[in-house]
C-alpha cells in the first residue's frame, strides 16, 4: 500500500468545489422559497404554481400522454358506477 500515491490536492479540490456548490445549492433554495412567498403574499396558489412549474418541465407528448392517461382514468370511474366504489373500501 506504501506505493500508492494519493493526489491530495486535487482530492481537496474536489472537495471544496462540491463543498461550493452546495452552498450555492441552498442559497438558490432560499432565493426560491422567497419567490414562492412573494407570489403568496400576492395571493396566488403556490400549489398551482408548482404544478405549472412541474408541467412546463415535461415533454408535449409526455404531457399530453399523461392528461390522455387521466382523462381516460376519470371516465372509467365516472362510469362505473358507486357500487363499485362501495366494493374497494
Amino acid at each position: 500500500m506504501s506505493d500508492i500515491t494519493i493526489p491530495g490536492g486535487r482530492i481537496r479540490s474536489f472537495v471544496e468545489r462540491i463543498e461550493n456548490l452546495d452552498t450555492e445549492l441552498q442559497e438558490l433554495s432560499e432565493q426560491k422559497k422567497e419567490v414562492f412567498s412573494e407570489a403568496k403574499g400576492e395571493g396566488f396558489d403556490v400549489k398551482i404554481l408548482k404544478e405549472i412549474i412541474k408541467l412546463r418541465k415535461q415533454d408535449q407528448d409526455e404531457r399530453d400522454e399523461r392528461e390522455s392517461l387521466l382523462d381516460l382514468y376519470m371516465r372509467a370511474m365516472e362510469t362505473s358506477g358507486p357500487e363499485s366504489t362501495a366494493k374497494a373500501a
